[in-house]
């Protein structure tokens, strides 16, 4: 004969009913052997780490299998960025409305900018007052150019004109002005 609904509903809490006394049971147990160790070895609540200064170690975070980094950028909003890729839509927003990209780094205890900068000659400098600092350019020593007024530095991949040119029987010195 089969079982109806509730008969196998009346099991399962029989069953659970079971479960709870077994697991009650070996918690004693547990209890017992830490409570035997604990004397045996003389140990206080702090080195359990459970005096008010908790000093366990917290387990360490298993890296991801996904291989994905930990977020170095944050805006506290539960928006984070790992600092690989592009810059997702969120940091860009942010920045192009004025904001610093310290004020998102984690864990780096550096929030933002200092207000003002004491030089060296004892005068407090505004960040606005500060001269931007530009890398500089390397300057091209020759610059190539023909007669239709194209132009290439000599720096990166030759261009199809000067490529063109070259096959027609020119060459670099030519072109060089």
């Amino acid at each position: 004969m089969a079982q109806t609904y509730k008969q196998i509903q009346k099991q399962i809490e029989q069953l659970q009913r079971q479960a709870e006394a077994l697991r009650n049971s070996e918690v004693k147990g547990v209890i017992d052997r830490i409570k035997v160790a604990i004397a045996h070895y003389g140990l206080t609540a702090a080195q359990l780490g459970l005096g008010k200064n908790k000093t366990v170690a917290q387990p360490k975070k298993a890296t991801n299998a996904s291989g994905k980094s930990a977020a170095k950028f944050s805006d506290g909003n539960g928006n984070a960025w790992s600092g690989r890729g592009p810059r997702p839509q969120w940091f860009r927003d942010a920045l192009t409305a004025g904001r610093s990209i310290d004020e998102f780094r984690v864990g780096s205890g550096k929030k933002s900018k200092p207000d003002s900068v004491e030089t060296v000659s004892g005068e407090t400098v505004a960040p606005a007052a500060r001269p931007a600092r530009k890398k500089a350019k390397r300057a091209a020593k020759v610059r190539y150019k023909d007669a239709a007024g194209n132009s290439w530095s000599g720096f990166g991949p030759k261009p199809g004109w000067l490529k063109a040119a070259l096959d027609a029987g020119k060459s670099l010195e030519d072109l060089a002005r």
